[in-house]
């Protein structure tokens, strides 16, 4: 995988950019003919897996290269994965609402997956190539490489076992502290998603709260949009234009999130293509650094 795909990228996914893995998972299933959208959703990845011809989209096939790359990125805080299917429909912008609505109609097949926790020795390599300087960044085939064709000298072997103790501790620590967080990630998405929060005692309240909700979101959407713009006039490396590029998709994914009756729905639903394109013009621009 880290053949075909900058190392700078498999980082950027390796930290959740929901962005930096559809890059990846675009640069797997190229050979197929499969593209793939995403987005996250009440602590579940949902993939959009787009093909023109069904025999493209062989459900055991495609579950299974997918569920490969992501427990081999290991994207932080993402375990539960829900993969849909159906044939390339291009102008059709808000898949994830369309599908929920009438997934018999909307999709070819989906299923739900989640993906095996690595053991502790992979969350040690993960942790230090992911947090590794840039001018020691090593792409992950490389590192594979040398781990399994080099022997450590003396000196490797000797740093090893005087750290190896508090290196153990402080990963079990960031685990920890991971699992302890990820209620309350995973709440995040829910909170700029009207549709996923109870409904108020009174249909009153709940229209007002709809509301709210959707104005949030629409300004915390065009809030990303003016720091993706204001950072892109400055942005030199591959990490801080895949930071933008993953501004721009969490803003057409509030941008989308917006209730159609609110009143500058029809703004909302244009600004999804908007800014989604301006992500993918960020990922391009990233991959020529």
């Amino acid at each position: 995988m880290a053949d075909k795909i900058n190392d700078v990228i498999i980082t950027q996914a390796r930290l959740g950019s929901v962005a930096a893995i559809i890059q990846v998972l675009n640069e797997e299933l190229a050979t197929l003919g499969v593209r793939i959208r995403a987005v996250f959703s009440d602590g579940v990845l949902q993939l959009l897996c787009e093909a023109p011809q069904i025999e493209q989209l062989e459900q055991s096939n495609l579950v299974e290269q997918v569920q490969q790359t992501l427990e081999e990125i290991s994207p932080r805080n993402i375990w539960k994965v829900k993969i849909n299917s159906r044939i390339v429909q291009e102008h059709q912008l808000l898949w994830f609402e369309e599908i929920v609505r009438e997934p018999e109609n909307q999709l070819l097949w989906s299923q739900q997956i989640t993906l095996a926790k690595p053991n502790i020795f992979k969350q040690i390599v993960n942790y230090f190539e992911t947090n590794q300087p840039k001018s020691t960044q090593i792409p992950l085939s490389q590192s594979v490489y040398l781990n399994r064709v080099q022997k450590p000298n003396q000196f490797q072997l000797g740093i090893m076992g005087v750290f190896f103790l508090s290196l153990l501790m402080l990963t079990l620590g960031i685990v920890i502290n991971q699992w302890l967080n990820l209620s309350m990630l995973y709440r995040l998405p829910t909170s700029e998603n009207p549709v996923s929060q109870p409904p108020s005692p009174t249909i009153n309240n709940f229209s007002e709260d709809i509301e709210a909700k959707s104005k949030a979101a629409f300004s915390q959407a065009v809030r990303l949009a003016e720091e993706a713009v204001a950072d892109g006039k400055n942005a030199q490396s591959q990490e801080e234009w895949m930071a933008i590029a993953d501004k721009w998709q969490r803003a057409a994914q509030l941008m989308a999130s917006v209730s159609p009756s609110y009143s500058r729905y029809e703004v909302a639903v244009n600004r999804v293509e908007l800014y989604q394109k301006y992500s993918d013009i960020a990922i391009n621009q990233a991959q020529t650094r």
